[in-house]
């Protein structure tokens, strides 16, 4: 295997890690943003809202656009454009003013999962394609895990505004490594569409159920990420009296399952589609194996330690990034890599949806003091997600 051959897979690596710290810095603060600012918790849902919502539409937007004008230039945009709008936070110093930050964050960060898919399935074997795609998207919980221990310490030292100058440092660092990278020729110029040594040319239709049933398994099986993400800092401030400090301490935790999940599921899908006579089939038994592990979530406001919740929150977001690598790998393999981009783009964007319009009703239960059945909701997502797959691609067709 030429390890070159993956330097663009891992360029996007490192622009899902910056989007991930840009991303999570406010949910990591937020016990302190929120406290300085007087925000609510459901404002701060609606916030969150904001930024989910323009994200949606992002993600479709920029993976057509990757798929049409490129992944240099476009990518080039993309960054440029979020890297902006993170540091918008620094001025931010009320709802208004933090909804407006985080939408045009969202938008522009709706390039991130349709860039890494559009340079993996451009640039690497249809049999390193769910390994690629665990490598690209793996910088989403890299992220996740690096801003706890980075941002932290940088918030308590000089506030919390700094976070977010430093959000803007790195991405603008990213920028430059990008004009290098982009110059290499599978960069710049699409592979042939194949999908598992077969070519491919059926485009993804909004007719189609399969289209379908991809965006709802991947909007609903991964929606437990968002609310880890989104929803374990309040929650440990909450229910555990934890300070933003501890909180820094252990909120990587969490992110490391999710990471794992992706590596794990990655190298297990392509194991067990490589030599499947219908690769579909190793993929519905994984889903459902997640699916039933996935359930235990809902318990986790009764666990009787810490330890024990910090697991909880690990493994569900192992399982999340599973059903990612695991919903990516079916479309790749049903619908042509040459739209891998929008392909890419409509799974982010209906998961980002989900979000948008969960976190509201997740912030008011935690304002309600009602964590137990936030968590009850969030484990259900994926049994739903799994089901509506199940039939969606057993059905197929138009």
């Amino acid at each position: 295997m030429r390890l070159s051959r993956w330097i663009p897979t891992g360029s996007m690596l490192l622009v899902s890690l910056i989007s991930y710290i840009d991303r999570n810095t406010l949910a990591l603060l937020a016990p302190t943003i929120l406290r300085e600012t007087h925000l609510s918790k459901t404002e701060y849902g609606f916030v969150i809202s904001a930024f989910s919502i323009a994200y949606m539409i992002g993600n479709p937007v920029w993976g057509r656009t990757l798929d049409r004008v490129g992944l240099r230039f476009g990518m080039l945009l993309a960054v440029t454009l979020w890297t902006a709008s993170s540091v918008s936070h620094a001025f931010a110093a009320g709802f208004l003013s933090f909804a407006m930050a985080r939408a045009l964050l969202g938008f522009g960060e709706g390039a991130t999962f349709p860039g890494g898919l559009r340079t993996v399935t451009q640039t690497l074997a249809p049999h390193q394609r769910a390994r690629g795609v665990a490598v690209a998207y793996s910088g989403g919980s890299l992220g996740a895990i690096i801003t706890p221990i980075v941002v932290t310490p940088i918030a308590l030292w000089w506030g919390w505004r700094s976070a977010f100058w430093f959000t803007g440092l790195i991405g603008a660092s990213w920028l430059v490594l990008w004009l290098f990278v982009s110059r290499r020729g599978d960069v710049r110029t699409p592979a042939r569409a194949v999908s598992a040594g077969v070519e491919v040319t059926e485009a993804p239709r909004f007719t189609d159920r399969r289209l379908w049933g991809y965006m709802l398994a991947y909007a609903f099986c991964a929606l437990p990420i968002g609310f880890v993400i989104y929803g374990a800092a309040i929650f440990l401030d909450q229910a555990w009296g934890k300070s933003q400090a501890e909180i820094g301490r252990v909120l990587w935790i969490p992110p490391v399952g999710w990471e794992a999940g992706y590596f794990f599921w990655g190298w297990l899908s392509d194991r067990m589609c490589r030599a499947a006579a219908d690769p579909v089939a190793p993929l519905r038994r994984l889903m459902a194996v997640a699916t039933l592990l996935s359930l235990p979530l809902a318990l986790t406001p009764w666990s009787p330690s810490f330890p024990l919740v910090m697991f909880e929150l690990f493994f569900a977001m192992f399982l999340a990034g599973g059903f990612i690598i695991l919903t990516v790998a079916y479309a790749t393999r049903t619908f042509s890599p040459a739209h891998s981009g929008l392909i890419a783009g409509l799974g982010a964007g209906a998961w980002s949806a989900a979000v948008g319009l969960s976190m509201p009703v997740f912030g008011r239960l935690f304002d309600l003091h009602r964590s137990d059945l936030a968590f009850v909701l969030a484990a259900l997502f994926p049994a739903l997600g799994f089901a509506i797959w199940l039939w969606a691609s057993r059905r197929g067709g138009n």
